[in-house]
């Protein structure tokens, strides 16, 4: 084409550049292609070095990790008291969400949580008495994730509390969550009034009693099965449980009638079940648990074991770096808020429940969700797309859990480090968002994108492994 024809066409243009140069080429009528592309994260050169260097070695670490991540068979077996089952649990210890930390650093959601387990467990009387007990160091605190667990939001796990037990029946390993309370004011959120307390009395001496004797009548509940149908549902098993929960109703309800004597207290659990939506999400969690646990220790794998928040710093563990965590500032969701409430009462981003994005749920599968990215103004096509990112840094498909709009593509499952750096992208989360003060509970629920710092520690620290 001679030139003077080429500037007589209409302007078409591919951009790599700021997507912002789309937008204004889009204003004045010209034909715009964005190239979804970024720079790779600036990482240590050694440790770069290095990972180039053994990429083979980690393929095939990755690949074993996979395996048995997908290969894993979540059952609920039973119900108990934390401090008969969890490991290392104590009547002074309690556990918390997230990576550790000290409680000069804790935000307030996880100190109203903790004051409000300490009047719980009837080792303070108050508000006042519960902050001085907690900041004594009489109290010794420690992650769910040190300790076989997961605690959605603040994560709180007391030792009187109930748990559910969660087996790997393929591996043998074991998972605990306490039972969800259902959304608002209560204590995951921060929340620790006399109402908070009264349902958690409610839940360990009513509803605690007959859910243990209704799976203990049932012998197990196939988990991994339930999550696949939710999938096919509308769930996503993280911010929308309401297929979950449901199919989990339908499997309890029968023999929730059949053990329990006092029909008042059966209607209750059986109404409580029916009006939270949410239950589930204490069964997604621990399920997805068990399963990435099983891939822990395995030598240079760069596949994300954990995700986890504790309201201060967002940690990540992965499967060839041992117990070590990697962390960097939590950040405050994009979200959908409460009336009365604007960004500036969100706490940072927290909660063990990005556990279910580690295994390929949650924000990997809100294709499956596209209802929740409404919570931001977003679209279904944007859902589709979230969906569709994460597969760039996942090192395979599941095998079990499908989503019906990809043509039941198996979700992105396996997050690779190495590929979070490459491609410069971070797992997308969806989550509920709690008020940054103590006591006041939960104030929205939103989206994020993972912060990039955690993941550029994991990539240096599988780098040393090798050294």
């Amino acid at each position: 084409m001679a030139i003077n024809d080429l500037f007589n066409q209409p302007l078409k243009v591919i951009n790599t550049g700021l997507a912002s140069f789309k937008t204004n080429l889009e204003k004045v009528g010209a034909e715009v292609v964005q190239v979804s592309w970024k720079p790779p994260v600036d990482v240590d050169k050694n440790s770069s070095r290095i990972i180039d260097a053994n990429q083979s070695k980690i393929d095939k670490a990755n690949q074993e990790a996979l395996n048995i991540i997908l290969n894993g068979k979540p059952v609920l077996v039973g119900l108990d008291i934390a401090l008969n089952v969890i490991p290392g649990m104590k009547k002074n210890l309690i556990l918390h969400s997230g990576p550790p930390i000290t409680w000069e650093r804790m935000c307030g959601p996880t100190r109203g949580a903790i004051m409000g387990a300490l009047i719980y467990e009837g080792m303070a009387a108050n508000p006042e008495e519960a902050e001085k007990l907690a900041s004594s160091g009489k109290i010794e605190y420690a992650p769910c994730h040190e300790h076989a667990s997961v605690g959605p939001m603040a994560g709180i796990i007391s030792s009187s509390m109930p748990v559910f037990i969660i087996k790997n029946e393929t591996y043998g390993n074991i998972a605990y969550c306490t039972l969800n309370e259902g959304l608002g004011k209560v204590l995951r959120y921060g929340a620790f009034g006399p109402e908070v307390i009264e349902k958690l009395k409610w839940m360990e001496t009513i509803m605690y009693p007959i859910l243990k004797a209704a799976v203990a009548k049932l012998g197990r509940v196939d988990l991994k099965n339930i999550i696949a149908q939710a999938l096919h549902m509308g769930d996503e098993v993280h911010n929308r449980n309401r297929a979950g929960t449901s199919l989990l109703y339908r499997i309890l309800a029968p023999a929730i009638v059949e053990t329990s004597e006092i029909k008042e207290d059966t209607i209750k659990v059986l109404n409580f079940i029916n009006g939270n939506d949410h239950f589930f999400l204490n069964l997604s969690m621990p399920a997805s648990k068990a399963c990435l646990d099983a891939a822990r220790n395995i030598p240079f794998s760069s596949v994300a074991v954990v995700m986890a928040r504790n309201g201060t710093d967002f940690g990540v563990q992965l499967a060839g770096t041992g117990n070590q965590w990697f962390t960097g500032a939590a950040l405050v969701p994009d979200a959908l808020f409460f009336p009365g409430y604007t960004k500036d009462d969100a706490n940072p981003d927290i909660g063990d429940s990005a556990i279910t994005e580690t295994g390929g749920l949650g924000g990997f599968a809100i294709a499956s969700a596209p209802a929740i990215v409404q919570f931001v103004g977003g679209t279904a096509k944007d859902a589709v797309q979230y969906t569709l990112d994460m597969y760039e840094i996942t090192a395979g498909e599941n095998n079990v859990y499908q989503i019906p709009y990809l043509n039941f593509r198996g979700t992105p499952t396996g997050i690779d480090v190495r590929k979070v750096i490459e491609k410069n992208i971070t797992p997308f989360i969806d989550t509920g968002v709690a008020h940054k003060n103590p006591g006041v509970g939960q104030v929205g629920a939103g989206v994020l994108s993972a912060p990039m710092e955690p993941f550029k520690k994991a990539y240096e620290g599988l780098a040393k492994q090798f050294e």
